[in-house]
């Protein structure tokens, strides 16, 4: 492959371009006025909603010496980028994706997270379209990053005796000089720490300086 900065452009998306329809939200009427529905009471469906909450706060934020490193990566004008992001944006995912909508990439913006040398996340950015890859499945009963990308991309927690696995898209670096067999490769190396295998990624980018330089004061 040629590491001309040619080969690697791609196409412009404005990531300002955002249809409110597209959020659709659905309303309900509750239309059954039988007096059948004393017989249910308000403490019972209490339980269940605590329940929920419950599962969704079992997880304790990352901190942050056990963050390695939360990176934007982005084009602008051609020229390779990369931004140190706040460590707090390594423990949710949704903020993660809106902080990369304000960056000004050619082609929207990538965001790298690493946790603890255990397993590292890609979510990319363009327009309205948001890909997202986690390197180790397992991670996500652990970690909220993790448990974020595995909801996202409607999946169940794996157990603690399941294998882990890549989950998301492979090809979400593909023009960017990471093919998918060059991700399922990197991405499924469990033996590595997950800091040393993104800065592999970086160098098929192309971006391995800017990177360094990004997290130089960690």
């Amino acid at each position: 492959m040629s590491n001309s900065e040619e080969e690697l452009d791609y196409e412009v998306f404005d990531a300002d371009d955002r249809d409110a329809g597209d959020i659709v939200i659905d309303d309900y009427e509750d239309d059954d006025d039988d007096d059948d529905d004393d017989e249910f009471e308000d403490e019972d469906f209490d339980d269940d909603d605590s329940d929920t909450a419950d599962d969704d706060d079992d997880y304790d934020d990352a901190t942050e010496d056990e963050i390695d490193f939360t990176v934007a990566l982005y084009r602008e004008d051609g020229v390779p980028q990369a931004t140190d992001l706040a460590p707090a944006l390594a423990n949710d995912l949704d903020s993660l994706i809106a902080q990369l909508r304000r960056l000004p990439g050619d082609a929207g913006a990538c965001g790298i997270v690493s946790i603890s040398g255990e397993f590292f996340v890609v979510v990319r950015v363009r327009g309205k379209v948001v890909q997202v890859l986690l390197n180790d499945s397992v991670a996500a009963g652990d970690w909220p990053i993790a448990r974020d990308v595995v909801d996202f991309l409607g999946l169940d927690v794996p157990e603690d005796d399941d294998d882990s696995e890549i989950v998301g898209d492979l090809d979400i670096l593909a023009d960017q000089g990471v093919s998918e067999f060059d991700m399922e490769a990197i991405a499924g190396d469990y033996d590595e720490d997950s800091g040393d295998l993104v800065r592999q990624i970086m160098d098929l980018m192309k971006f391995r300086a800017q990177f360094e330089a990004a997290i130089a004061d960690r």
